[in-house]
């Protein structure tokens, strides 16, 4: 299972569809800009997303969701 794949079964749970599509490519390194682009939705809806993303899986940024993303695909 991929690293995406991993994380996608894990937080699907916790995580609304939007927000799993929005953490999916934050993990990836996608820049707000380009997620927005993306979505199809403005860069502060973004921002949104990605407070509730780190509030729902106990993460402060990008760097500590991308390793818990690492540590869900070594997990699963």
């Amino acid at each position: 299972m991929g690293l995406l794949s991993a994380c996608r079964a894990a937080w699907s749970l916790r995580l609304t569809a939007r927000e799993l599509e929005v953490a999916m490519r934050a993990v990836r390194g996608a820049a707000n800009r380009e997620i927005g682009e993306e979505l199809n939705v403005s860069v502060r809806t973004v921002e949104v997303h990605l407070g509730r993303i780190f509030t729902k899986l106990d993460v402060r940024s990008r760097v500590e969701l991308t390793v818990l993303a690492h540590r869900t695909d070594q997990h699963v």
